[in-house]
């Protein structure tokens, strides 16, 4: 509360009718603030939070003096209740906030898995010149394209071509010029050459690994694992036409609403805002990482929603891929999955309903002014 007066003075400043958090820091001292404004203006002023994280947040997201929180999802309103003692009538359940993009691209394709979703997919394809006949990973290491990009990239290229399943790999590099280039260069027979190597050592171990590593793993995925372990026992598991697959490395991407159209699954990090970007879309995603603390909450969200899974071994996340692409019924569960979970016009909503609130506020405040002449 040290800054409390500089905080207050700021917002004096504004002349606010009303006050927005979406940040975990911004929930004691402001309301504090714009309580000791209203006092002093006469006026009654809506403090209102809207938390931006999914599957879990810092206690301090969660004041219970707040007009009204705005939240992503049960696991978050559990923690509402239990840390912040916030009551039932200020919650809102709105979904997680993301950009208009998602929202349009979600109502155009309306259902990934229908006749109309597919042309919508390949129409999008066309537009980002991705070829419309093959399966499509999108893989993303946030803005900065941190994080094993590179060592995931060549084992997913590696297993999809030795799977013989075709695809094009889509790459956000983000900001990392020096991996798009490495990436644009790179001898991929020689990323499968020494996959291999390691494969045969691995195999076994690998087999065990997916069948066991996860306790939330959706039975169906699960199943299709099993499926794929048995093929392994039988030495099926190398195609014998290998896959024709290609990369396709990319920048800072702006559009990447139509990419996770565009693409069959998204392997990702755990960030909030890119699960429910890729939920409200369908797009099943594979988790390769999270950040401690609030992050690891957002995995539970993807394994409980049976809309993907969890993964850090880059060899392991390779066969998985394959494994789900070589399954269209599986994907088509995934994706209906993730709409459940997905809130593409979240944004939208909280707004309009900030709006909606806050001139009930102002005439209540207009009422009592004419009240007091």
């Amino acid at each position: 509360y040290m800054n409390e007066e500089m905080i207050r003075k700021k917002m004096e400043e504004y002349d606010p009718d009303v006050v927005v958090s979406v940040h975990p820091t911004m929930n004691y001292v402001p309301l504090f603030s714009i309580r000791t404004i209203s006092e002093k203006v006469q006026r009654d002023i809506p403090f209102f939070t809207v938390v931006t994280d999914f599957g879990s947040g810092h206690c301090t997201w969660f004041n219970k003096d707040v007009d009204r929180m705005y939240l992503a999802s049960e696991p978050i309103k559990q923690i509402a209740q239990d840390r912040g003692a916030v009551p039932d009538e200020k919650i809102v359940m709105s979904g997680l906030p993301i950009r208009y993009d998602f929202a349009a691209q979600a109502d155009a394709m309306v259902d990934r898995t229908t006749p109309q979703g597919k042309a919508h997919q390949a129409k999008i394809r066309e537009k980002l010149n991705i070829d419309t006949n093959k399966r499509m990973v999108l893989v993303m290491g946030g803005g900065e394209g941190v994080g094993s990009l590179s060592d995931i990239v060549n084992e997913v290229y590696a297993k999809l071509r030795t799977q013989g399943v075709d695809a094009t790999i889509c790459v956000v590099c983000g900001r990392n010029e020096k991996l798009k280039a490495d990436l644009d260069t790179r001898c991929w027979d020689t990323v499968v050459s020494q996959s291999l190597q390691s494969y045969e050592t691995l195999k076994s171990r690998f087999w065990t690994k997916v069948m066991t590593q996860h306790a939330h793993r959706s039975r169906r995925i699960q199943l299709a694992l099993d499926r794929a372990a048995a093929k392994a026992e039988k030495g099926n598991d190398i195609a014998d036409v290998p896959g024709n697959v290609d990369v396709v490395p990319l920048g800072f991407v702006s559009n990447m609403a139509e990419y996770m159209v565009a693409a069959d699954v998204l392997v990702s990090k755990a960030g909030p805002g890119t699960i429910a970007e890729a939920a409200a879309v369908g797009l099943p995603i594979m988790v390769t990482s999270h950040l401690p603390g609030q992050e690891a909450g957002n995995v539970d969200i993807v394994l409980n929603g049976e809309f993907g899974d969890f993964c850090q071994d880059p060899e392991t996340i390779g066969l998985e891929i394959a494994c789900w692409l070589q399954d269209s019924q599986l994907l088509d569960v995934m994706s209906k999955k993730a709409k459940t979970v997905g809130h593409p016009h979240a944004a939208e909503e909280i707004a309009l309903d900030i709006g909606k609130t806050t001139h009930q506020w102002m005439e209540q405040n207009e009422l009592k002014r004419n009240g007091h002449k």
